[in-house]
C-alpha cells in the first residue's frame, strides 16, 4: 500500500493499536469499509472490557491485554497516537514490512477526490486557540468549515460525515504527525518549539521533526514564527510544491512576505500586491480576545493560513471579533479590591507560562503541579522582573521554589504543603494577601495538574470557584 488511496479494503487484515477516542472510531470505519480488523490493547479492566464487547459485537475481533504482539497476517497496523513508536508491535510490524499510519493518515487516505484541503497547525502551545481562530475567520469569510483533530473532533468523522466543507481547520500534535507519512496540507504553521513530549519523542531533535512533518508537501505557505528560529529552520528542510512561500508572523513590524504588528494594527505585508512597498490592514490588536503577546502571535498565525487560501481582510478582523476563547485560557475570572484574578489553568508546561506571564506587568504567580521532567530556571529567569510574589503548590513545587531562590531570591514565597480539596482556595486567599491594587494574581501553574485535579479543566473551576469566594466576601 504506497501513497494514494487505498480504494479496496474487502478482507484486507488491518491491526487497530488501542481502544480510546481514536481506536474505536478507526475500528468501526475500516470494519464498515470491509476490513478484517483486530484491536489489540495493553489494558485489560472493565472499561476495556465493555469496549472490547461493543466492537466484537458488531465483527471486531479485540485481543485484551495484550498490546506487543502483532497478528498474525496483518497488512496495515493503525495506531491510536499516544502509543511510542519503541513499542514491540511496531518494531514486528517494520521487521515484517507492515505500514503503520496513525488515525489522522487513516482519514487522510480515505479522502474523495474532491475533498476539502486541510490548513494545518502544530506547535508546542497554543494549537487550539489558533485552530478556533481560523475556523472563525474562515466562517466570516463565508466558507464552510470545521475545527478539527487534536481539537476533539475526529478527522475520521469529519471526512466521511455527510457535511460538505470548503476546507477544513486542522490541529496537529506531534504524536499524530509521527504517524500521518503521506499528509500534505494546503497550507501549514508551526507556531513555537520548546521541550515537550520527550518521553516520547526520545529527543528534541526527534521532536522537531515530527512537528516539522506538517509543512511536507504544502502547496501555499509554511507558515513560522519570526521569534522562533528553530520553526523557520523547519521550513528551510521542508520539501514543499514548487511556488509554495515561506511567510512570517511576527509581533513587530513585519517585512516582506510577512504578516506583523504596527501601532496597534495587525498588518499583512505577505499577500498583497507589491509587498516590498505596500502592507495591508487586517485588523486593530483590541479585536483579539484577550489581546495578551501570545494571543496576538496565535492570530497573525490564524490570519497568515486564512490568507494563505484567498481569504479578505475584513474576515479576519470580523472572525478575530467573533471567537471566544476555550476556558481556562488566559480567562479573566473577577476584580477583587482593585486586583485581577486570571485562570490559565492550561498553561500546563514552561513555554505555555512563560507567554502567560509576559501579559502582565506585576504579578503574584499562582504555580506548581507534576513537572513531567521540566525545569523552571529559564522561565523563572525572564519572569522575575514581573513578580511581587509566589504562591507554591503541588507535588512538584520545590523545583519552582528553588528556582526562584536562584533567579528570584527577593520574590516572597508561600509554599503550600497540602494537596487536599481545600488547598485552591487556601492560595487564593495567600494572593490577595500579597497583592496590592493593580496586580494580577496570576494561575499559570507551569505543570501538569493530576497530582491534585482531574485536569487542567477541574483545576481551573477550582481557582475560579475560590475568586468568587473571595469576591462574595470582599
Amino acid at each position: 500500500m504506497g501513497s494514494g488511496q487505498v480504494t479496496d479494503w474487502q478482507g484486507k487484515n488491518v491491526t487497530v493499536a488501542g481502544l480510546g477516542v481514536s481506536g474505536i472510531p478507526a475500528a468501526k470505519v475500516l470494519h464498515g469499509l470491509g476490513a478484517k480488523v483486530t484491536v489489540v490493547n495493553d489494558g485489560d479492566d472493565d472499561r476495556a472490557r465493555a469496549q472490547a464487547a461493543a466492537l466484537e459485537a458488531l465483527g471486531v475481533t479485540v485481543r485484551l491485554g495484550d498490546g506487543a504482539t502483532l497478528p498474525d497476517g496483518t497488512e496495515l497496523v493503525v495506531t491510536a497516537p499516544g502509543w511510542k513508536p519503541d513499542k514491540p508491535l511496531f518494531e514486528a510490524a517494520r521487521a515484517a514490512g507492515v505500514e503503520i499510519w496513525g488515525d489522522v493518515e487513516l482519514a487522510w487516505r480515505l479522502r474523495g477526490p474532491d475533498a476539502a484541503p486541510w490548513l494545518a497547525v502544530t506547535g508546542t502551545n497554543g494549537k487550539t486557540t489558533t485552530v478556533q481562530m481560523l475556523a472563525a475567520i474562515l466562517r466570516a469569510a463565508g466558507l464552510r468549515t470545521a475545527a478539527v483533530g487534536n481539537i476533539g473532533v475526529s478527522l475520521l468523522d469529519a471526512v466521511l460525515g455527510d457535511e460538505e466543507y470548503d476546507v477544513l481547520a486542522v490541529e496537529l500534535s506531534s504524536y499524530q504527525l509521527h504517524w500521518a507519512p503521506s499528509l500534505r496540507a494546503h497550507s501549514a504553521a508551526v507556531l513555537n518549539l520548546a521541550p515537550d513530549h520527550l518521553d516520547w519523542h526520545g529527543s528534541m531533535e526527534a521532536y522537531a521533526a515530527d512537528k516539522g512533518r506538517v509543512y511536507e508537501g504544502n502547496r501555499v505557505a509554511c507558515v513560522y514564527n519570526v521569534a522562533d528560529k528553530a520553526t523557520e529552520d523547519l521550513v528551510r528542510e521542508a520539501d514543499v510544491e514548487e511556488g509554495c512561500r515561506a511567510i512570517g508572523f511576527t509581533l513587530g513590524t513585519p517585512a516582506p512576505s510577512q504578516l506583523g504588528v504596527v501601532e496597534g494594527i495587525l498588518v499583512d505585508r505577505a499577500f498583497v500586491e507589491d509587498r516590498h512597498k505596500n502592507a495591508q490592514e487586517l485588523a486593530e490588536v483590541s479585536d483579539v480576545n484577550p489581546p495578551a503577546p501570545h494571543n496576538i502571535a496565535n492570530a497573525l498565525a490564524a490570519a497568515a493560513l486564512a490568507r494563505a487560501f484567498g481569504v479578505p481582510p475584513r474576515a479576519v478582523r470580523d472572525g478575530l471579533r467573533a471567537f471566544t476563547p476555550d476556558a481556562h485560557r488566559i480567562a479573566h475570572v473577577a476584580d477583587v479590591d482593585g486586583v485581577a484574578y486570571v485562570d490559565d489553568s492550561k498553561a500546563t508546561n514552561t513555554h505555555a507560562a512563560e507567554a502567560s506571564l509576559a501579559a502582565y506587568e506585576s504579578i503574584v504567580w499562582i504555580a506548581g503541579g507534576l513537572a513531567k521532567g521540566a525545569e523552571f530556571e529559564e522561565l523563572v529567569a525572564k519572569s522575575a522582573p514581573r513578580l511581587r510574589a509566589a504562591v507554591l503548590m503541588g507535588a512538584d513545587r520545590v523545583l519552582i521554589r528553588e528556582a526562584l531562590a536562584r533567579h528570584a531570591p527577593e520574590v516572597p514565597v508561600v509554599d503550600l504543603d497540602r494537596t487536599d480539596t481545600g488547598a485552591m482556595l487556601a492560595a487564593v486567599q495567600e494572593a490577595r494577601r500579597l497583592a496590592q491594587p493593580g496586580d494580577t494574581v496570576l494561575l499559570a501553574p507551569a505543570c501538569a495538574s493530576m497530582d491534585m485535579f482531574a485536569n487542567y479543566n477541574q483545576r481551573g473551576d477550582a481557582f475560579a470557584a475560590a475568586v468568587r469566594e473571595l469576591g462574595a466576601g470582599a
